[in-house]
Order: C-alpha cells, then structure tokens, then sequence
C-alpha cells in the first residue's frame, strides 16, 4: 500500500541529490565562462505575496546576528522556503495527494498533513507582515500610506479569491474562501500593528534586549490583549449560541450519517458557526460541498465562515508575534530559543484542550470549525519549522531552501495557477484508481509547479499582490 509513496520519494530525493551535485560540481566549476550562465545564477530581492507590503528596502538587521554584518538587500530565505513547502504539500493534496488518507483533509474531527497547511500560510503572512510594516516604519514611510497599501492589497486579494470561486451563477455564488480570509487576516494583523506598534526611534525600542527580557510582549500589551479577546469572543459564540432546532453547544458534523442523522433536517453542521454564516451570507452563497459531505451527507457549510476566521486572525498575530520576535533580537539564538519556547507551549496548550485524542477533550481539534485547540497546534507546528528553516538556510547557510524557495517567491501565481489549471493534462489525467497512478499523477503535477516556479524565478517573472 504504501510502496509507491516510498517510491516517489525515492525518486525524489535521488534527484534533488543530483541536482546539488550537478549545481556544486559541475554547474558551478564550468558554467561561469558561458554566456548563459547569468540565466543560471541570476537572483533579485523581490519582495514575496501572501503577508508583504510593497517596499523596495528590506530590514537591515533582519539576519544579522550580534557578531555579523548581512547585506541589506538580503532575504529571509528561511521564510520564502516555508512558505513554498507548504505550498507544494497544499498542490499535492490538493491534487489527490496519491490517494492517502493523511494527505486528505480531516471529514471533521482530526489532524492530518493536509490540515497543516492552510494554518502555516496564515502564520507565515504574519511573519512577513511584521517584517515588511517594520521596514516601512524604519524607513520613514508614513502609516497613512502605508494603510492605503495595505487596504488595496486586501481589495485585490479578496477579489482574486472570488474570482477562484470559479461560479458564473449569482444565485448560487460562493462568498468565503481561502484568499479572502487571508485578506481579513492581514487586514486585521496590519491594523493591530499600524495603529499599536511604538514607533522606531521610541524609548520603547531603544533597549538592549537581554536573554530573560519579554520585549515582543512588553511592547505590544495591547496587541495581545484584543488577539486574546477575539479568541474569547469565539469561544463565547461558539458554546452560547445555539442554532433553532439542533442541541445546546452541539459542535457535531450534523448530516444524514452524523449522529445518526439524528440533525439532519435542522442542518446543524457545525453548529454556530453554521448558523452565523447562514445567517449572513444565506445557505445559498456558501460552500455546498463541504469535506464533511463525503462522510456524513451534510448541507452547506463553510469552513472559511466567519467565526473561525476569529481564531485565525489570532494565528495570524501569532505570525505577527514571531516577527517582533525576528525584528527585536539580533542574536540568531535567541530567535530560535523563543519560537522554540513559543512553539512547545502553544502546541501543549492546545493539545491539552483536546486530551491529545481527535474526539476528546473539552475543545475538539477540528479545521472545519478552526477550534481553539486546532489553531494552538498548528501554532505550535509554525513555530518549530519556522526555527529548523531558519537555523537551516539562515543560520548554518547549508541549504539554500531550494527547491521550495522558488515556489516561495512566486507563491500567488502558483496557488492560483494550480487551482485553474487542476484537472488539465499535464498537470491530471485519467488513470486507475490505485495508489501506483494516483500518486504518478500527483507527484507530476505537483513537480511541474515547481519547475514552473523555477523557471520563472530565473527569467525574474515575480507576481505580487
């Protein structure tokens, strides 16, 4: 069952170690004196899409430890790298995955791989929103401007995801989705920022962080203290509000196969959350064929509503809390130690609220309704990779983050790309349903997004939003 998963990746470490052998000693030895060789070689600074405003400086001191000097132009690599691994693994699931289970989303109660990954775009667009908001402010900008930035960026991502919704029915048109709750993230993160962040040259930030100082909280109270709020305000809504007609607090998939289809008429899937989205977007306008359909015979729901998009704002601002992190201390160890600390406790936290079980505890971990207890694993989850890339291709500089790096750069153009062009020869075509075709298919189309991504890396073709 699982030989051509072991197979595939086989192939595909074999040839990533081909290509750091031909990179190093060949391309590198006997590529210099050919005119071609700037094809190869070339790299620009471009500022990166999902979590970056436009700017053409980048933080001077953004790798800089206490006892080197970085180029100022130099890119976070780690991030860029982060942010292209998630999207392949997202373009390999989404494209079937090669027909395993744990590359399939959850049908409601549950974590798996496929999970992972939305939750680390989110905390990867607060990373770099820090990142980039900061630049702008050292720099003089005004955040007057830089508000105006910001809100034109939200605009232009939230229509470029209605317009993936991919509908020409406006009866039936689906409101949420993926890009336009990663608009309101970043909304929401810029704003906590633009309006409760000291400004540089403030006493606040003149200090010389030590090894026990708490800067990236001391700093920022009251940025914590409305993240913290919007979480209990989901909280509240979830177990205080009932829908008419399904049990008090009932967090259940509902359907004709959940809970014995005992909720199948009041369509109480989801429960609140649910009930909110009907509510304002109507039945109609949100998604009809959610993941729980295939295992329990749902109505609509949506699981990019609007009350998980409470707690995913609060993982955005733990991205944005990852970035002060990033900005405040030059010394690499004590970035690494406090995503490290941030990432055991966070992950604790909210395995805790869910006894470690995928039906237990007193908050279920659930992606379909963005739990509490979801939201602080896969926190915890950004933490410890965003630490192993950087001590990786920051740090140690003994990976490059290719082949994810490209993706990275170009991670608007590939999302979309990959979810127009899906069901398209090269990228799928019909094959038996074992696992042996599924994952060629997978793997191939997912592969060719890649070399798509390098490709247009090196001809400098950047998309941003």
């Amino acid at each position: 069952k699982y030989a051509p998963l072991l197979v595939a990746m086989g192939i595909l470490i074999f040839l990533a170690l081909l290509w750091i052998f031909l990179r190093n000693f060949v391309i590198n030895r006997y590529q210099r004196t050919r005119s071609w060789y700037r094809f190869l070689s070339a790299s620009t600074a471009i500022k990166s899409d999902l979590g970056s405003a436009k700017t053409n400086v980048e933080e001077r001191s953004l790798l800089a430890s206490s006892s080197e000097q970085i180029h100022p132009t130099r890119r976070l690599r780690s991030l860029d790298a982060f942010r292209g691994f998630s999207l392949v693994l997202m373009i390999f699931g989404n494209y079937g995955g090669g027909g395993y289970w744990f590359f399939q989303q959850s049908y409601w109660n549950g974590l798996t791989v496929a999970d992972l990954v939305f939750p680390w775009f989110v905390f990867i667009l607060g990373v770099s929103a820090s990142i980039s908001l900061s630049s702008l402010d050292r720099y003089g900008v005004s955040r007057c401007s830089t508000l105006c930035k910001v809100l034109w960026r939200v605009i232009k991502l939230f229509t470029l995801g209605l317009f993936l919704n991919k509908t020409n029915v406006l009866a039936t048109f689906r409101i949420p989705g993926v890009l336009q709750r990663l608009a309101l993230c970043y909304l929401a993160v810029c704003l906590l920022h633009l309006s409760l962040s000291p400004r540089p040259g403030s006493n606040t930030l003149s200090e010389s962080p030590g090894w026990f100082s708490l800067l990236e909280i001391r700093h920022y109270l009251l940025q914590w203290f409305i993240a913290l709020d919007l979480v209990l305000c989901q909280l509240l809504v979830t177990y205080l509000v009932d829908k008419p007609g399904c049990p008090s607090k009932y967090l259940g998939p509902g359907g004709l196969l959940g809970d014995y289809g005992k909720y199948s008429e009041s369509n109480c899937t989801g429960g609140a959350a649910g009930y909110i989205d009907e509510l304002v977007f109507g039945s109609h306008h949100i998604l009809q064929t959610p993941t729980c359909n295939k295992m329990y015979l749902t109505g609509p729901y949506d699981p990019e509503g609007i009350l998980g998009t409470l707690t995913c704002i609060f993982l955005a601002f733990l991205g944005l809390h990852a970035g002060h992190i990033l900005m405040l201390y030059r010394d690499s160890r004590q970035r690494m130690i406090r995503w490290t600390l941030n990432g055991v406790v966070w992950g604790m936290i909210g395995a805790g609220l869910c006894e470690f079980q995928q039906n237990g505890g007193m908050i279920p971990i659930n992606k379909n309704l963005w739990s509490v207890s979801y939201v602080l694993v896969t926190a915890g989850t950004s933490f410890l990779l965003l630490t192993i890339f950087y001590f990786i291709a920051d740090v140690k500089k003994i990976w490059t983050g290719a082949p994810f790096f490209f993706v990275g750069m170009n991670s608007i153009l590939v999302y979309v790309g990959h979810e127009m062009v899906r069901h398209y020869f090269p990228f799928d075509w019909q094959s038996d349903a074992n696992y042996t075709s599924l994952m060629a298919r997978n793997v191939t189309g997912t592969v060719l997004w890649v070399v798509i991504a390098y490709y247009l890396y090196h001809i400098n073709f950047l998309v941003k939003i």
